[in-house]
């Protein structure tokens, strides 16, 4: 199983970090360690100061495929979870600034926080228009839709599988709209996907 996820497909969120917006998706991995399920607690690492959330659509791929042309790619997945892509984003500055990989600060221990339900696409009553938010405590801080995605999950789907083979039960993370931000010990963190509460578990 591996996790593949999406950087810069919202364009507000590319803004609010002072990206480029990308002409292809930016892809990167999180091994299955970083794995966060049940609604367990995050713990912020001793080596960071700046830990962010975000919130993302996930769709678990159903079947193994290979360079995927986009017009297929849509009997790849039946389910949409939810997740939370962590972020130290002072280590990820120091090594965007280097010019160095992202993953000490996207794919350390429990820094995938993935919903335990996932929902059937045929239940949606428009699956290109899917809303999803974040609260903590109690205040809402992140609101998406996969309508606002640069590229969707049909596009996402083909581009990786140019370069990777998907296999059944690979989870990719889609991207995260606006509004990140660091979180802090005590917070409360609720995800939903329309009116489903999917993630609900604390920061420690």
């Amino acid at each position: 199983m591996k996790i593949i996820c999406i950087g810069r497909n919202y364009v507000a969120h590319i803004q609010e970090l002072k990206n480029e917006i990308p002409d292809e998706p930016v892809i990167f991995m999180k091994p299955d360690t970083a794995l966060l399920r049940n609604n367990d607690p995050f713990f912020i690492p001793g080596w960071t100061n700046d830990v962010h959330h975000e919130i993302e659509l996930v769709i678990k791929i159903n079947r193994i495929g290979k360079s995927i042309e986009k017009k297929f790619a849509h009997r790849y997945f039946d389910e949409i979870g939810l997740g939370i892509d962590f972020t130290a984003r002072d280590v990820q500055n120091n090594l965007k600034a280097k010019g160095l990989p992202w993953e000490k600060a996207k794919a350390f221990d429990k820094a995938a926080a993935l919903s335990n339900t996932f929902i059937s696409k045929s239940v949606f009553e428009n699956p290109k228009a899917i809303p999803f938010k974040l609260d903590i405590n109690g205040v809402q801080v992140q609101v998406g839709n996969s309508e606002l995605m640069i590229f969707d999950f049909e596009e996402i789907i083909s581009q990786v599988s140019k370069y990777v083979t998907l296999k059944m039960g690979d989870l990719i993370y889609t991207g995260t709209p606006a509004g990140v931000g660091a979180v802090k010990i005590g917070d409360h963190l609720e995800g939903y996907l329309e009116d489903r509460k999917l993630l609900d578990f604390m920061i420690k």
